[in-house]
């Protein structure tokens, strides 16, 4: 019994990583030809359709975890996300290909989610806790964070509207970032539950689980995706997707808060919270000088990862 129910989780393991591969190849292709398509910078398509697609999974699994009042999944899911976000997929793309920043990233999105990381540090350290009318407060920076990206971009870059030339029917697009969703989200389910359970045959905790097996699964859309933008030289996507997808996860913490109340561990602030901190302050510089991410940095960054990931176990 225990070698069929270990074969079912390899198989669902390897089910949810072609489920992620095959998503992250639709969801490039449908937003980078519907942003062509329709005039929409790339970086706005990232930083919203990809970023909230791709986020979907730590949606999904935040919000069962909190229901069933398993807070440090919640809580280390997201948090163990942001890291990975940063140190782990910015680093394998970097070394796939060095990627180019754009500038509105550094001016806008790399300090907006800088406030925004702090801002629910403070709110988490305050009470170990972060209730719903905190919750509500950090739920509302997404709209205010999309609203002001758009702003930012069509006051740099004029007013550029029409297709670029382009005629493709958008509907074939949109089908195709839905169907992406789709295999990104079912992806990350299987491979998640199946982490879960690997995870747990040697005896993790909870917010161990959520930082590391869980955070992995969760961010593997964002893997994938980015590891597709980058062979296909789609940096602003990659970059927008990285960037906006980490705003969009403390966002996300805040609606499941406004759902439902989530506790902090302690532990949590004294270690996953602050490396979290120091990556979203010193990825400004990386990406501020020379407007791109070397190979050196990546593998800088993935040193970094992989070293925090030693500590935790």
């Amino acid at each position: 019994m225990p070698d069929s129910s270990l074969m079912l989780n390899i198989l669902y393991f390897i089910l949810g990583i072609a489920g992620l591969v095959i998503g992250g190849e639709m969801l490039v292709k449908g937003s980078s030809r519907l942003a062509k398509g329709l005039g929409i910078s790339p970086i706005i398509i990232g930083l919203t359709v990809v970023a909230f697609g791709t986020s979907s999974p730590e949606f999904v699994v935040c919000l069962t975890a909190a229901l069933q009042g398993a807070s440090d999944i919640t809580v280390g899911n997201i948090v163990g996300s942001n890291i990975a976000n940063i140190a782990l997929i910015l680093g394998v793309a970097a070394v796939i290909k060095p990627i180019s920043i754009h500038d509105s990233i550094t001016k806008v999105q790399v300090p907006f989610m800088i406030f925004l990381t702090l801002m629910v540090f403070i709110i988490a350290l305050t009470h170990y806790y972060i209730g719903r009318a905190e919750g509500l407060i950090i739920f509302l920076t997404l709209p205010i964070f999309i609203f002001y990206s758009y702003y930012s971009y069509k006051k740099s870059n004029g007013d550029e509207s029409g297709n670029n030339g382009s005629s493709k029917k958008p509907v074939i697009q949109l089908v195709m970032i839905t169907a992406g969703l789709f295999f990104l989200i079912v992806g990350a389910r299987l491979t998640v539950s199946s982490g879960i359970s690997f995870a747990r045959t040697f005896g993790l905790s909870e917010l161990v689980i959520g930082v590391t097996i869980i955070a992995i699964g969760t961010s593997l859309p964002e893997l994938s995706t980015a590891i597709f933008s980058a062979i296909k030289n789609e940096h602003e996507i990659l970059v927008g997707n990285v960037v906006g997808s980490n705003i969009f996860n403390l966002g996300i913490l805040g609606l499941v808060a406004l759902i439902h109340p989530v506790s902090v561990n302690p532990a949590a602030l004294k270690l996953e919270f602050p490396v979290m901190i120091v990556l979203s302050i010193l990825i400004y510089p990386v990406m501020k000088i020379g407007s791109k991410i070397s190979r050196i940095e990546g593998i800088l960054l993935l040193c970094f990862y992989f070293g925090f990931i030693y500590t935790l176990l």
